[in-house]
């Protein structure tokens, strides 16, 4: 396999990367992915910086074992936390996520806008410095959202238990004047549909799947990696999660964006990616500096 016709790596604490993916796969279609769900920790939002760091490391060695050619961090609670640490680790292109806060504020004529994301996002140095450059004319209205990530990785992005947790914390929101909203997590961009069915066009939804595959075909193109135009695309999706039901479904909602149809289902396969004490080791050293070490892999 050359190089170029290397896959893709993405990963994200379980499912919500596929947003991601799904962005990815619209724009570079003859580009090979190996998705990685780590349903088996999630969620993030509620770990420590630390541990995100270290868990992230893990993965993204993982994936270079996998002969990633690019890594997208398809995570915001893992790119605020983890990408400083994780680029100054790894010699191969990492595109990351964040909260679409540029485009919010632009978009917003109340000049009120919410944000929905993992309380490991809301506490985040680099929420407030996008908050303060972007959107220091806007009233912000935070909220975390506890318990939609356990919920969307069982399989549950509507019903009446997701529908009471989005009405709690958005209707402040609305009646706060928010009339733009960023879905801070990956998670939150397959609750679009639900949030319209409660909200209706109450709320400007700003997501940023779009975004982060122009910028993976924009490095593609900058590191001559792009795959050729005849190259046989494949989709791998991987899942760390013991329990059956994560991985049934990350295969229902993967099973669209591997192009099956009628009742096949997409395959996913379980994998047991452990953390080493140079993990946590490392995590504790470079922190969010991102402090220069010796590249471990290329």
């Amino acid at each position: 396999m050359s190089h170029a016709c290397a896959p893709i790596g993405v990963f994200d604490s379980g499912l919500g990367g596929l947003s991601v993916l799904h962005a990815i796969r619209a724009q570079l279609p003859h580009e090979s992915i190996v998705y990685l769900a780590d349903s088996g920790y999630a969620p993030y939002g509620e770990k420590t910086d630390a541990f995100i760091r270290a868990r992230s490391a893990a993965l993204t060695r993982w994936l270079c074992a996998q002969r990633a050619k690019m890594l997208v961090v398809a995570c915001n609670t893992a790119t605020t936390h983890a990408i400083a640490s994780l680029r100054s680790t790894f010699a191969l292109p990492i595109v990351g996520v964040e909260p679409g806060v540029k485009p919010a504020a632009l978009a917003s004529g109340s000049g009120v806008v919410g944000v929905l994301a993992t309380a490991a996002t809301l506490r985040s140095d680099r929420l407030r410095t996008l908050l303060a450059t972007h959107a220091n004319h806007c009233r912000v209205v935070c909220q975390a959202g506890h318990g939609l990530v356990e919920l969307i990785e069982q399989g549950h992005v509507a019903g009446p238990e997701m529908h009471a947790l989005l009405t709690r914390y958005l209707e402040p929101m609305a009646q706060a004047g928010a009339d733009t909203v960023i879905l801070g997590s990956t998670h939150y961009a397959l609750l679009v549909p639900t949030i319209r069915t409660l909200f209706g066009d109450r709320f400007t939804l700003i997501e940023t799947g779009s975004a982060i595959a122009r910028r993976v075909d924009m490095l593609l193109t900058e590191h001559g990696l792009h795959a050729d135009d005849d190259h046989a695309a494949s989709l791998r999706l991987c899942s760390t999660a013991l329990d059956p039901v994560p991985r049934q479904a990350l295969a229902r909602v993967a099973t669209p964006l591997a192009g099956l149809s009628g009742q096949a289902t997409a395959d996913v396969e379980m994998v047991d990616i452990a953390m080493t004490d140079a993990d946590f080791e490392r995590a504790d050293a470079i922190g969010d500096l991102g402090a220069p070490t010796a590249p471990l892999c290329g």
